[in-house]
């Protein structure tokens, strides 16, 4: 018996969202009941990629998680089958999502496809890779991920309060497994291309900051080891943008202790471009690109996670 599901796809109208549905158009095994495009766009301008036979919901512009629940809540299956718009389901995706949630018990709220990101072979990849290969190891993200709709009910949902496509998905998963179900890693493998990123995309990133003040609010502060996160970096940014401060401060007092402060900036800067720089391609533009954001990433990150604290001050765990 085919399992009961339908396909959720958040999207902000990238290109790509086409190949994801020629995938669930064309592609082998059993259908599912339904396809639901949910258009995350403010202010949609123009026409999506052809969506075959999906149904075409609107969310408002108000963020993946937003946008999630949007769709889930509009289907009425089982299974409710999560992917995001950049993603490359092989030929026979929803042949292998039907044995993953065939082979799941009755207490499997999630199961988790194995996420493929393709990395040049003829060079080192650069920092933004090497960020978006940090998926296939990452637990709970749904770039594809399969929930028990039933699960989703339980929790809630996805928390709306995550704007972005970051941390939202693994909040949600520690609260589906606090009400008894078990995420799997099922045997499925799904392939996320690195989309192409403009100079500052990692400063762009820094508002992930706020993110983890609402995490911190939500789980406590040892959040990051429930997720599996590596160690954050926000306080030696913290102290680097100290010492970038007192320097200032020092240089509009014409004190000599500016050049002790100068000096510590000088060098938590240039150690921290390093290790960006000595593990990429170390070409002219990529030199240019992690020297100019390591200077601007400590203070962004600092302004990003008082912003979230403060925005999220009243929260409760």
């Amino acid at each position: 018996m085919s399992p009961d599901y339908a396909v959720v796809i958040p999207t902000v109208g990238r290109e790509s969202l086409r190949v994801v549905l020629d995938a669930l158009e064309h592609g082998s095994g059993p259908p599912p009941r339904e396809v639901i495009v949910v258009d995350d766009r403010p202010d949609p301008g123009g026409p999506l990629p052809p969506t075959h036979g999906a149904r075409v919901l609107h969310s408002g512009g108000r963020g993946p998680a937003a946008a999630r629940n949007v769709g889930w809540r509009a289907a009425c299956c089982e299974w409710i089958a999560f992917l995001d718009d950049d993603v490359v389901p092989p030929h026979d995706w929803k042949k292998q999502l039907a044995a993953d949630l065939d082979a799941a018990d009755l207490d499997v709220g999630a199961s988790q496809a194995r996420i493929t990101v393709p990395l040049p072979e003829d060079r080192a990849p650069t920092d933004w890779e090497r960020g978006t290969a940090g998926l296939a190891d990452a637990k709970w993200i749904t770039a594809d991920m399969a929930y028990r709709r039933a699960a989703l009910v339980h929790a809630g949902g996805f928390d709306e309060r995550f704007p972005r496509a970051y941390r939202e998905d693994a909040e949600l998963a520690l609260r589906v497994q606090e009400h008894g179900y078990r995420i799997v890693r099922g045997s499925r493998q799904t392939t996320h291309p690195v989309r192409q990123s403009d100079f500052f995309a990692s400063l762009k990133q820094q508002r992930g900051n706020a993110d983890d003040a609402l995490m911190r609010r939500l789980l406590g502060t040892g959040w990051r080891s429930r997720i599996g996160g590596h160690p954050g970096t926000l306080r030696r940014h913290a102290v680097t943008t100290a010492a970038f401060g007192l320097t200032i401060l020092f240089g509009l007092l014409r004190s000599r202790l500016a050049l002790v402060t100068g000096a510590v900036w000088a060098v938590l800067t240039g150690k921290f471009a390093l290790e960006r720089i000595a593990p990429g391609p170390r070409t002219r533009d990529e030199v240019v690109r992690m020297l100019v954001t390591s200077v601007a990433i400590p203070p962004a990150a600092c302004v990003h996670r008082l912003r979230g604290e403060l925005r999220h001050r009243a929260v409760r765990p």
